[in-house]
């Protein structure tokens, strides 16, 4: 009992503060959403493709400060939303490769939102974005991510067989009478949708980390579709919980540290496919 009694007091401790709270409840509706779209992602290998939406988001503030919009959340999702559509209709073109064509947008955008703070000044004011402050969550941005959690839910739901197929094979899909590129679209703007939204409290250096890991994880322990599913959003939602209550106790980021949680993850069920393979 006594030690019943130190485990409720601890808890009662970390999250005796609104913003632990606020933080509790961002976690728990951002990262089902990472540990659901994860998975599509390492299926159709776009780990890239998400790091470069994070990059992007440099771009997207320094443009807001330009048209003078003070809220860089809504400039950030405008520019990631553009770059998404340009890096889909030039990848079309196949001139180069997809993990070139990733390199190229990625790079110039992350330079172009440096360049344009730094001659302005403001970058120091917008270095947070760096590395996030998921404690800074407050009631108006947990309304947005539960309306952002009900819309992806609902339309994975709709459309999750075809996205299936259309990352499987495109000529199957296309068999079936699959719009392919309307999918791609479809699933490449919900990636820039929740990447954007998450990176003021993730961080720019972990957002990719974040979406990656837990699925990557999943997939070595997974026999099917469904283990799949239920393994990635499971770890992904533990890592949360743990880098918060770890975060709290060691006073270390706590994006990071449910960036390092999950690497653990990835590590102990690597350890297991090779011991089962």
């Amino acid at each position: 009992m006594p030690v019943l009694h130190d485990i409720i007091n601890t808890f009662n401790d970390i999250f005796g503060h609104t913003f632990m709270i606020n933080a509790l409840l961002g976690i728990l509706l951002v990262t089902p959403l990472f540990g659901l779209l994860g998975t599509m992602v390492v299926n159709n290998r776009m780990a890239f493709f998400s790091d470069a939406l994070g990059h992007s988001a440099l771009t997207g503030i320094a443009l807001g400060v330009i048209v003078g919009i003070h809220q860089p959340l809504w400039s950030m999702i405008c520019f990631s939303v553009l770059m998404t559509v340009l890096i889909i209709i030039v990848k079309k073109a196949n001139t180069a490769s997809t993990d070139t064509i990733i390199g190229v947008f990625s790079s110039t955008a992350v330079a172009l939102g440096i360049a344009i703070l730094s001659s302005r000044g403001g970058f120091n004011k917008y270095s947070v974005y760096l590395i996030g402050d998921l404690l800074s969550i407050n009631s108006t941005d947990l309304l947005l991510l539960a309306i952002v959690f009900i819309i992806i839910v609902v339309l994975w739901f709709l459309v999750f067989n075809k996205l299936l197929l259309v990352s499987v094979n495109h000529s199957l899909a296309r068999s079936r009478g699959i719009n392919v590129q309307v999918y791609e679209y479809i699933f490449s703007l919900v990636v820039a949708l929740i990447v954007t939204i998450s990176i003021q409290w993730v961080g720019i250096m972990l957002i990719s980390s974040m979406m990656v890991l837990p699925a990557a994880a999943a997939r070595n322990i997974s026999k099917n579709t469904r283990q799949y599913h239920l393994y990635s959003v499971s770890i992904a939602v533990i890592s949360g919980l743990a880098g918060l209550i770890f975060s709290y106790f060691l006073d270390t980021a706590t994006g990071a540290t449910i960036v390092v949680i999950s690497s653990i993850f990835f590590a102990v069920t690597f350890l297991i496919k090779l011991k089962f393979s």
